[in-house]
């Protein structure tokens, strides 16, 4: 009977993820797709030091990770950022491809590397307008992306792949670490020359990722990348809103996004309520839009080879995770902007929402569902801490706000 009943719970424990029994360990780091594909590809390559670290146990729970289960909603399929901090670019650009099948039904796969390219051109003309007091690194923001995209347009990723011949993925160290050593020897030297700088970066991109395109043929025409961005793909850029949720602004109101990566000062961010920003997100997906969402993946239960996001009860019981618990982590830094990513399905599982997420990262490429992975809705409440939809997508709670 005993051993009987053992094998009851056991299967019980199994089947259901709501009991949360899930307790902490240390793991040894195993290699995998960056170690294995991506590093493979780069030279010269550093050996890889094996270390433990902690982590939630998760191998005596079953996850939802089927994508087959989830509602989905059209997207192209993962690609990989390679060894590059551009997920920004790869969630938005992802996100607006879903946008341009649902106005128009076209497939059409974009640059990410178009924007980037004009990224760090623009951040290093800030850079000598504000002598210095800009951050410049690889990460950026989601709002980035309709912002060059206003400025520069877009095209196809065909016409601009930004990847250097006989390499599989993207590697921007040495050219950003290039462009940094250069910008900080124009401030070291006080030789704020817009017209100067702005062009020694470009000879720099232009070396690492090549000379992007000033004309594009596309179905038999030849557009500019403005053109191609008003004629080919119908979408408006000002059609997209960005929304957070932090108790440190005012709510229903915008205010800034206060990250490093918002080396702009973005101000344009609808600060809502936690509840508020749920309703965005699930209202979204409830009308068969996606959703682009940018937080904190340096979490115990954010595994790669379970391919899921879950907050552990020894970290914060469910029914605890509300503002207050919200906000802590944001002002002691242990919830930051790390990564950005595109919910393009979700589930609806014995009461509890989960989302499928398209991954850019390489830890999303390192389970079964190459590219994919799956948040429970506490894991989007406690720890993600921006979004962009469109706009009729947030008129739930953007009726409460503009009038």
């Amino acid at each position: 009977m005993k051993i009987l009943f053992s094998l009851i719970l056991s299967a019980v424990v199994l089947a259901s993820f709501g009991q949360n029994t899930v307790k902490g360990t240390y793991k040894k780091y195993e290699p995998g797709f960056y170690e294995n594909e991506i590093k493979a590809d780069m030279n010269p390559q550093k050996e890889h030091s094996p270390h433990l670290y902690f982590a939630a146990d998760l191998s005596e729970i079953a996850f939802p990770t089927n994508p087959e289960e989830y509602a989905q909603y059209w997207h192209f399929p993962p690609l990989s950022q390679g060894s590059t901090g551009t997920c920004w670019c790869f969630a938005t650009i992802s996100f607006l491809e879903s946008e341009i099948y649902r106005i128009s039904g076209q497939e059409i796969k974009l640059s990410e590397m178009y924007i980037v390219y004009w990224e760090y051109v623009e951040r290093a003309r800030a850079f000598v307008e504000k002598r210095g007091d800009v951050y410049f690194a690889q990460g950026s923001e989601a709002t980035s992306v309709p912002r060059i995209m206003k400025k520069y347009g877009i095209v196809p990723a065909e016409s601009y792949p930004g990847l250097p011949k006989g390499k599989k993925f993207h590697n921007h160290s040495r050219m950003v670490k290039e462009m940094s050593d250069y910008l900080n020897s124009i401030k070291e030297n006080n030789a704020w020359n817009t017209v100067m700088v702005v062009s020694t970066i470009r000879d720099i991109l232009d070396q690492y990722m090549g000379v992007p395109p000033q004309e594009v043929y596309f179905n038999d025409e030849y557009f500019t990348p403005k053109t191609f961005l008003s004629r080919v793909l119908q979408i408006r850029v000002d059609d997209y809103f960005s929304f957070m949720s932090t108790m440190s602004e005012t709510y229903n109101e915008k205010a800034e996004l206060k990250e490093p990566d918002n080396w702009w000062h973005c101000d344009d961010y609808y600060n809502v309520s936690i509840d508020d920003f749920m309703l965005v997100i699930d209202a979204t997906l409830d009308s068969a839009y996606t959703v682009c969402i940018c937080g904190d993946v340096s979490e115990p239960a954010y595994d790669k080879w379970a391919e899921v996001g879950m907050i552990p009860d020894f970290d914060i019981p469910s029914e605890y995770i509300n503002e207050s618990a919200r906000e802590m982590r944001l002002k002691n830094a242990t919830t930051t902007d790390d990564h950005c990513i595109h919910i393009v399905g979700v589930l609806e599982d014995d009461g509890e929402r989960w989302y499928m997420i398209k991954d850019s990262g390489a830890g999303g490429f390192d389970g079964p569902n190459k590219g994919y992975r799956f948040l429970h809705e506490d894991y989007v409440r406690l720890k993600m801490m921006n979004i962009m939809v469109y706009k009729e997508a947030g008129r739930p709670v953007l009726d409460k706000i503009i009038k």
